[in-house]
């Protein structure tokens, strides 16, 4: 799990959540509570890396999730053998 710098400042905060609401406006998406976990944790994860503006960390979410689909976990099965 990503940890999150206690450090941020409000308008941190305000830029590192509007890029996922852009996402989901993008992708025309409806937020999920497990889908928006891993846009945050991307999110914050491309903040820590050094990506600090609106318009990258837009940039890149948009680029590493291109849709929906992207954000799907494929969990294991009943079915699958060990």
């Amino acid at each position: 799990m990503t940890e999150f710098n206690l450090s941020l400042q409000v308008d941190d905060v305000n830029v590192l959540s509007d890029a996922v609401r852009t996402w989901y406006r993008h992708n025309h998406a409806t937020p999920t509570e497990q889908s928006t976990q891993l846009l945050c944790s991307a999110v914050v994860d491309l903040y820590n890396q050094g990506h600090r503006t609106r318009e990258e960390l837009i940039t890149l979410l948009i680029t590493k999730f291109d849709s929906p689909h992207s954000l799907k976990v494929n969990a294991p099965s009943s079915d699958s053998h060990h």
